[in-house]
């Protein structure tokens, strides 16, 4: 879309043979030069939003159509229909391109927002007022001793955007000068003017701006096409002394405040003014019976549409009561008035209500609250009522009181039950979920009730607790149909465990993968936020490498095994699925392995989406020390070889079922990949190699794994594999198993050599095992003898 109104020169030939005039616009715009455009339709589904300079009636708030959109540029807000990026600002096909609520953002040298396609910058834009505010230059007129010497003339039209009539007033300053003032409404022409006389400074008062020195009128409304036009009657021949300058400008009536010595000033000062104005907007071209009518009306909920006075087009407001930006769903949120100025007694007479308040007086009192009807005691009973009172109260009294009790106490909890799960669905990220899910290919989730898990969970027993994590406490439980699943509960409910609950439903929603753990529905009925998973009976590969007895009984082609599963995982997750995922906390403790040890991938609370254009984010740094990427710590940019680098650690923990972060190893390898890469490069591997995995039938497979570790866990990202490149390899080691030498019953001892020094004969037969390195990836083996 582009707009209009830039600087054209012209020579101005009437009036004065040798005045020149020069025009702000960079040419008439005929209105056949208008283009359609695509509308784009964008609708808010989640979060309430309030317009830019309303005040905030809730914690949060947001001027925007989308979250995408940028609400500020510099420190000016820009609220919708306004706009910076594409699909951020309201597009109004069949109407004139050069009238836009684009907005361009420059943000250098503090720079201010401008109109697109124009120098108009912004310096203010009110929702409410349906206004904003700009800078024009100032028309001026300068002469000599000799007669004329140079002159500027405004003109500027924003074709839709109008000057407000009621905001803006025609100003002329000099002592021998007249100003007219003349637009367009429509297709008629409208025009205004003052003239201005003195004979000397000592006439001149200030703040006055009357007719002497200065004079001031009111401008038409819905004008566009505006030229502001000045002269004087005898080329100031009697008062270039002292007033060299004719000056006329239209001007905001809440920033002017006339000053004598404006008589003074020369052209060169004239020549760089500006001052603020106020432009009305609207939207579209028809009123408000025409837009509803064809269904394009963008009032929203609790708004009015008003048509305005002169102009072309209707505006929307919040109805009494309310407060926010009225063209965004649910952008008008109830104020809360008995926090303001308000018309009760006390503040705490004052209740609240959807939409406006009223007073109440409190118990012992009558009247109604107000400054104007103040609540006043209840007369104390003469002393003879009272036994009569008490005696007829107690029998009829009680039973009606029983009765209402119970009527008011079934519908307050009817309502309060209502309310509580309402408030917590928001609360628990309801509508983010609803808004991002919205349109996505996703499997329609299990909502349960916050009753089946409570009794699936028997009431959330410490006994049914079978994990803690960063991002809370999951629980065993069997549902009525006797299935067991797991149950992840919150520690807390706050905005960053909403924003984990979220993405984890949004992460796992992508999913098809039988070694991904099934996400099988969720619960938002209670205070924290529920995933319901299915469940996987065998514990985590760490518990089972930390133990020793269930670690002798997982050999190495187990560990493999899984090792080439996760792999996969990390793989689809990086390169088949269409929005690519990073999973950010890779480690032993999040792989579940069931009763066949396949491996399962858990807990993607830390996850973050990729979009396709981008192969980095830069995001606060989260993980789990010993398992994170050093390169992605220094620099907080998220990548897939982030998950690489995990991976590679989590081969280590495979391979020598060592702590990831020992404080009994010596400081600078207390994290598990600097003390493998050191033993590597000593070649004292098998030092640190699980004795339950190494044999002379695994050794090989073994070197090549710890080749591919030590390509994972290469410092700089660049540098390491990708998943898919990692879970081919581990695929081929699994298919190739060990070398043919290794069945080859005539191999000579010191025939083969290999990385991991050299084996004892007593432990592991006459011959040692060799390898081929010309099996492996360039990249794998040139890591080897660089080093990290």
């Amino acid at each position: 879309m582009y707009s209009i109104v830039f600087t054209i020169c012209q020579f101005m030939q009437s009036h004065f043979s040798n005045k020149i005039s020069i025009s702000l616009g960079m040419g008439v715009v005929d209105s056949c030069s208008m283009v359609l455009l695509t509308m784009i339709t964008v609708w808010l589904l989640f979060t309430p939003c309030l317009a830019g300079d309303g005040k905030a009636v809730t914690p949060s708030t947001t001027l925007v159509i989308a979250s995408n959109c940028s609400d500020k540029c510099g420190n000016i807000s820009i609220p919708y229909p306004f706009g910076i990026e594409d699909g951020c600002y309201l597009e109004q096909p069949d109407i004139t391109p050069f009238s836009s609520f684009k907005i361009n953002c420059s943000n250098h040298n503090n720079t201010l927002p401008t109109i697109f396609g124009t120098n108009f910058e912004i310096l203010n834009i009110s929702v409410k007022e349906g206004d904003f505010h700009s800078k024009l230059p100032v028309s001026y007129d300068c002469y000599n001793q000799s007669g004329y010497v140079n002159s500027w003339m405004t003109w500027f039209n924003l074709v839709t955007f109008t000057l407000s009539s009621t905001k803006n007033i025609l100003v002329a300053i000099g002592c021998d000068t007249y100003a007219t003032f003349s637009g367009v409404r429509g297709d008629k022409e409208y025009g205004t003017g003052c003239m201005t006389k003195c004979v000397e400074p000592e006439d001149v008062i200030d703040g006055e701006c009357t007719g002497v020195g200065c004079c001031q009128a009111s401008i038409p409304g819905g004008i566009n096409n505006v030229t502001v036009y000045l002269d004087s009657f005898n080329n100031h021949s009697s008062v270039y002394s002292f007033n060299p300058c004719n000056v006329a400008f239209p001007v905001a009536k809440d920033v002017f405040t006339f000053n004598r010595r404006y008589l003074s000033h020369d052209m060169e000062y004239y020549q760089g003014l500006a001052l603020p104005v106020v432009y009305n907007w609207a939207i579209g071209r028809n009123n408000c019976s025409v837009a509803k009518a064809n269904g394009t009306c963008m009032c929203k909920e609790n708004a009015d549409c008003y048509d305005p006075v002169h102009e072309l087009g209707y505006r929307c407001n919040c109805k009494d009561g309310y407060s926010g930006n009225p063209y965004l769903p649910r952008g008008c949120l109830d104020i809360n008035e008995c926090e303001g100025a308000n018309e009760c007694e006390k503040m705490e007479y004052c209740r609240n209500t959807i939409g406006g308040y009223y007073c109440k007086c409190p118990k012992g009192y009558h009247g109604n609250g107000t400054t104007t009807d103040r609540c006043i005691p209840h007369a104390k009973p003469k002393p003879w009522l009272t036994p009569v009172l008490v005696t007829a109260g107690i029998g009829g009294g009680a039973v009606i009181l029983l009765v209402i009790g119970f009527i008011l106490h079934w519908k307050h909890g009817k309502t309060q039950l209502k309310n509580m799960r309402e408030s917590y669905f928001r609360q628990n990220g309801g509508l983010l979920l609803h808004s991002k899910l919205s349109g996505q290919d996703v499997d329609i989730l299990k909502i349960f009730s916050m009753q089946d898990l409570e009794i699936a969970t028997d009431n959330y027993s410490d006994e049914n607790i079978i994990g803690r994590g960063g991002f809370g406490i999951v629980y065993k439980g069997v549902l009525p149909n006797n299935q067991v699943v797991a149950i992840k509960k919150s520690l807390k409910v706050d905005p960053n465990q909403v924003e984990q609950f979220v993405n984890e439903v949004l992460v796992l929603s992508q999913i098809n993968n039988k070694n991904v753990v099934k996400l099988l529905g969720c619960c938002l009925e209670s205070e924290a936020p529920l995933l319901v998973y299915e469940f996987i009976n065998n514990g985590t590969l760490y518990d089972h490498l930390d133990d020793p007895i269930k670690a002798s009984l997982m050999k190495w082609h187990v560990r493999l095994n899984i090792a080439s599963e996760v792999a996969d995982v990390l793989s689809y997750l990086h390169n088949t699925i269409s929005t690519p995922i990073i999973h950010r906390d890779m480690k032993s403790m999040n792989i579940l392995v069931d009763e066949r040890y396949t491996a399962k991938v858990s807990d993607f609370g830390a996850s973050r989406l990729v979009p396709s254009d981008q192969d980095q984010l830069a995001t606060m740094v989260l993980g789990t020390w010993g398992y994170l990427d050093p390169e992605y710590m220094q620099t907080s940019e998220l990548t897939q070889k982030s998950d690489v680098y995990s991976f590679g650690v989590v081969l280590l923990e495979l391979l020598t079922r060592k702590k990831v972060v020992s404080n009994d190893r010596p400081e600078t390898e207390r994290g598990l990949a600097m003390h493998f890469i050191l033993k590597m490069k000593e070649g004292r591997l098998l030092d640190i190699l699980d004795k339950y995995i190494v044999s002379e039938e695994t050794v090989e497979e073994i070197q090549k794994v710890a080749i591919l570790a030590k390509w994972c866990l290469m410092l700089k990202g660049e540098e390491r594999p990708t998943m898919k490149e990692v879970a081919l390899e581990l695929e081929t080691i699994k298919r190739k198993g060990s070398h043919p030498w290794s069945n080859n019953a005539l191999l000579q001892e010191g025939d083969c050599e290999f990385l991991l020094g050299e084996l004892s004969r007593s432990d592991y037969g006459e011959c040692s095992i060799g390898y081929d390195s010309s099996t492996y990836d360039s990249r794998m083996v040139s890591s080897l003898g660089g080093g990290r």
